[in-house]
Formats: C-alpha cells, sequence, structure tokens
C-alpha cells in the first residue's frame, strides 16, 4: 500500500470513528420525538358533511332504509292536525329500531346519543328531542299501532323475497317483567280472605238485625235475606245495607241536629255498624278489585298488575310475560303476549293476530309438543295449514316402555259394527256415555267413554285398571284423527327437515334477543307497552337480519 492510500483510509476510518460517537452520544442523550400535524381550532375550508363519515356498509343505513320502505299511515293518524310542529314520526322510529339494534333501551341513553354519536345524528338529520318526547312516542303513539308497522315490516320482507311465508316456526319464552319479585297477589289467598271477609259481614249484620226488625213496618223484614248467603255478599250490596242502617241507627233532622231516638240502640250495634262501613267494606272492595285485576289468572304482580308470576328456568317464581313469537329462516314473522303459561291454548290468539297483521297465512306450521292440542289441529284444518304440531304423547310413543304396555288402551281392539273394544284378555268394552268438555276459548271436546262389561276374577286386572270398578277407557274420535294426521306428517322427509329446522330457527332467535341484545327483562310495564317493546325489538332483529343477508 502506497503512502496516498495509508492517508485515504486513516482519513475515513477517523470520520467513521467520529460518526459512531456523535451517534452512541445522541442515543444515549435522546432524540426529539416526531409527531404528525396537531391543530385542533384549525377552520376547515370545506367541513365534511356526516354522511361522509357513515361507512356505506354501516347497520345504520339498513335501518335508514328498511324503515323508508315501511308503511308507517297509522302511526302519522295518530297525530292530530294544527298546533304547534311535532318531531316526524319516520324519524322517531328509525331511532328507536337502531337505538334497540344498538342495545339501546333507556330514553334518557337514546336521548344523549342523538347529541353525542354521529350515527344517531345522521338518522335524525341532527334533530335532538329529549328523553320525554322520546318516551313519550314509544310507549304512548307506537301503542295502538307498532302491530300494524310491523306488519307493514313483514309485508316488505315478503316483497324482497326475505321472507317466503313457507314454513312457520312457532315457540314461546317467559320474559321478566319490570316488577319487584315480592309483589305478588295470589288467587287462592284473595278468594280465602274475601270468603272470611263475607262471613265476617254476615256476622256483624246479624248482630245489628233486631234494629232492622223495629223498622219492619217501614224497610220491611227481606233487607238482610238480599244480600244473600256468604259467598254472594258483594260491596254494592253491602252498601245499600249500611245506608239503610245508618237511616234506623244514627238519623238527623234536617238541621242537622239528632232527634230523639224512637228506640234504644245499643253502644255495641252502632260500633258493629261503624266496623261494617269503615273496615269491612274496604277490604271487600279490595278483595273485589283483585279478583277483576286476577282475571282468571292464578297471580299478579302489585308493580305490573298485567305481569303473572311464573315458575322460570332457573325455578324462581317472578313477574313474567309469555312471549310467543312465529320464526322464517330466522326472521320474526310474528309476536304476541300472554298473561297465562300454557302455550296450547293461546295459540290460536297468537296464529289470529298473524292474519290481522299481514292477512296472509304460511303453508305448514311446525311446533313442539305444547300445541298439538285437539282445538289447534281444528283450527288448522279449518284454515288449511299443513298440521306440523306434535301433541304431548309424541316422543313417548316411541320409548320401549309404552309399546311393551299391552294394557294401553291403543292396544285395545275397536270393533266399527259394533262400537265395541275388546281388551288383551279378550273381554269387551262396551259404549257408556259422552264426556264434555268445553275449553277456556269456548271450544267443545267431545269424548266417547267406554267401560268392560265385568272385570271381576281377571288375572291382570292390577295391571290394566286402578281402583275396584271396571276398566274405563276414554276416546276422543277427532282428535285421534288429528294425531294420526300429524304423526304422518312428522315421519315424512319433509316432516324430518322441519323438525331439525325448528330448534335452529325459531329458538335460536329468543337467544339471539335475551343474550347477543342483552334483553332478558322488559323495560315498561303494562302489556300493551311490553307488546310495544317486544315490537321494537322484532323490528330491530329484522333489520339485523335483512344486513346479514346483504352483505
Amino acid at each position: 500500500m502506497d503512502e496516498r492510500e495509508q492517508q485515504v483510509e486513516t482519513l475515513f476510518g477517523a470520520k467513521s470513528e467520529v460518526k459512531t460517537k456523535i451517534r452512541k452520544r445522541k442515543k444515549k442523550e435522546g432524540s426529539a420525538p416526531v409527531f404528525k400535524a396537531y391543530a385542533q381550532h384549525q377552520t376547515m375550508m370545506l367541513p365534511p358533511s356526516l354522511e361522509e363519515l357513515i361507512p356505506q356498509a354501516h347497520m345504520v343505513r339498513v335501518v335508514n332504509k328498511t324503515i323508508d320502505g315501511l308503511n308507517i299511515a297509522p302511526l302519522v293518524a295518530t297525530y292530530k292536525g294544527g298546533g304547534s310542529s311535532s318531531y316526524n314520526p319516520l324519524m322517531l322510529l328509525k331511532v328507536l329500531v337502531y337505538a334497540y339494534l344498538s342495545k339501546n333501551y333507556a330514553s334518557r341513553k337514546i336521548a344523549k346519543a342523538l347529541c353525542e354519536d354521529v350515527n344517531y345524528m345522521w338518522i335524525s338529520g341532527m334533530q335532538r328531542p329529549d328523553f320525554r318526547t322520546v318516551n313519550i312516542f314509544r310507549s304512548s303513539r307506537l301503542k295502538g299501532v307498532v302491530d300494524r308497522v310491523f306488519g307493514s315490516m313483514v309485508e316488505f320482507c315478503i316483497t324482497n323475497k326475505y321472507i317466503k311465508l313457507e314454513n312457520y316456526f312457532v315457540d314461546g319464552t317467559k320474559m321478566e317483567a319490570n316488577a319487584r319479585k315480592t309483589s305478588y297477589v295470589w288467587s287462592k289467598n284473595t278468594e280465602r280472605y274475601k270468603e272470611a271477609t263475607q262471613k265476617k259481614i254476615k256476622e256483624l249484620l246479624e248482630h245489628i238485625e233486631d234494629v232492622n226488625r223495629q223498622e219492619n213496618a217501614e224497610y220491611g223484614e227481606s233487607d238482610l235475606e238480599e244480600l244473600g248467603n256468604d259467598s254472594t255478599i258483594t260491596s254494592e250490596k253491602l252498601k245499600e245495607q249500611i245506608e239503610k242502617l245508618n237511616t234506623i241507627i244514627n238519623p238527623s233532622k234536617p238541621n242537622g241536629n239528632p232527634p230523639k231516638e224512637s228506640f234504644r240502640t245499643s253502644l255495641r250495634e252502632k260500633q258493629a255498624l261503624k266496623e261494617l262501613e269503615t273496615k269491612q267494606l274496604p277490604k271487600l272492595e279490595r278483595y273485589e278489585e283483585q279478583e277483576r285485576l286476577l282475571g282468571g289468572r292464578k297471580s299478579y304482580s302489585k308493580t305490573d298488575t298485567d305481569a303473572t308470576f311464573f315458575r322460570m328456568k332457573n325455578d324462581q317464581l317472578l313477574p313474567a310475560y309469555n312471549v310467543m313469537i312465529g320464526t322464517e329462516d330466522q326472521f320474526i314473522v310474528n309476536y304476541s303476549i300472554h298473561q297465562k303459561a300454557s302455550e296450547a291454548d293461546q295459540f290460536i290468539k297468537h296464529f289470529t293476530k298473524l292474519t290481522g297483521t299481514i292477512g296472509l297465512l304460511p303453508e305448514d306450521v311446525i311446533g313442539d309438543a305444547a300445541y298439538g292440542s285437539d282445538e289447534n289441529y281444528a283450527f288448522l284444518e279449518e284454515h288449511g295449514v299443513g298440521n306440523y304440531l306434535k301433541y304431548n304423547t309424541y316422543h313417548r310413543e316411541k320409548t320401549k316402555k309404552y309399546r311393551d304396555n299391552l294394557y294401553h288402551k291403543n292396544n285395545f281392539r275397536y270393533d266399527e259394527i259394533t262400537d265395541t273394544y275388546r281388551c288383551p284378555e279378550g273381554r269387551e268394552l262396551i259404549f257408556n256415555r259422552i264426556g264434555k268438555q268445553i275449553t277456556d276459548n269456548g271450544y267443545q271436546q267431545d269424548t266417547r267413554i267406554y267401560e268392560c262389561i265385568d272385570c271381576r276374577g281377571c288375572p291382570v286386572a292390577s295391571r290394566c285398571k286402578k281402583g275396584l270398578g271396571n276398566r274405563t277407557i276414554t276416546v276422543n274420535p277427532r282428535l285421534e284423527r288429528y294425531r294420526a294426521q300429524a304423526r304422518t306428517n312428522l315421519a315424512s322427509d319433509h316432516g324430518i327437515a322441519l323438525r331439525k329446522k325448528r330448534g335452529i330457527d325459531v329458538e335460536s332467535v329468543f337467544g339471539d334477543i335475551k343474550m347477543n341484545q342483552e334483553y332478558k327483562r322488559f323495560r315498561l310495564r303494562g302489556k300493551e307497552k311490553v307488546n310495544v317493546e317486544f315490537g321494537l325489538l322484532s323490528m330491530a332483529h329484522n333489520v339485523k337480519k335483512i344486513a346479514l343477508t346483504i352483505h
């Protein structure tokens, strides 16, 4: 290496060493961080619009488009003409449906979101109704028309091919009411307390009966008899009786001064009348009001008198409503709110609501064993709807224990010519009488009862029957025909496919509402307002399904 090359190497080596030292010193001291420009108060020449801030595939756009396609004329008709302007019901409906989709159920939180959330601002057109306006619209405006608005959504889904109305999957669930757990009133307690009050009233009236007899010339001796026995004493009759007794025991002159008594009345008689008027009459009125609120139910809640106490899945007795829905491809086609735990006797009311909202019927109805009754089968046959409802013994019939029971009535041979049955031991059962039963809906079930001519000496009598009399069987020919039809339908390839799909179709909707939407307890009180709440939930659920179908 020559001298020139050595100088260059020494020079560059020194520079490299200097750079390394500088880099190490900077690293040790720390270099200044670099940020993007932040100018909070900078004025924009062209401010962005809300439209630009909402993604094209956002759920709020689906809500907007879907609600725009509904017929809300029944809702608009609830507004009177004249006066000051109101918020557009179309806007309020969109806000509520989107709020329920967003798991935002409180009116105050909805009002807050209208001021802070860009999605709410966009769908409301920057309008900001307060929480009172939102709550009044939900609980009052929608109360009488929500079913028709939801029916318009179902028609929208049918028109746009989301729903075909071929297979209608029905099921029910209990949803807790907005009421205290200990606010119960039981029908048995009301009945017992009312009877005790009526008995006490009768005793007090008998105590002062002598006073009434002293005035028999004016009032007659039949005053007490008009009340009848203990069970027929009513508050109205008691009021009339108290008024008459007051004119006898506590009369007064027109000037207000008490006159001289035309007969003696003891202090005990006056006390008895006072107790009737101030204590027993209010109690009787209270128990009559409880009977009115019960309306044939076994219980109700003092907090929400429309709610009934049901045994829930966690084995707790809670105030709740029985919610029934009908679905197709996980779209809610129909919903109804009921106050009784039994679903069999509520099915016709539920199904009738469908015809009232959209005026159409599905081709087939699929349900579990809770719905397979004589009345429901007859209703479907009358309306030409396919019967895929299980009955209560459908699965039991498939068990070995059921098939091996020789002494079940299904194993008794029937002779149409003689209208008799013959048991496995060869003994004859002849027609005895016709039994009639009327359901709560007024449907009459006719049964035929057959009795064995003589069971004496039968070696299997202890296994065949209970009690000392002859063996009897009860047959409902019409129900047996319906069950045979349902059995054939459910065992077909189409029926098996529908049975498999039922659990996925309708039960997953309840799962989505309760778990994904976190809605397990109603917020409003009263059956009508609860109906509004579930109507909004159903519309929100269908919008979600439309969005999933689109994307």
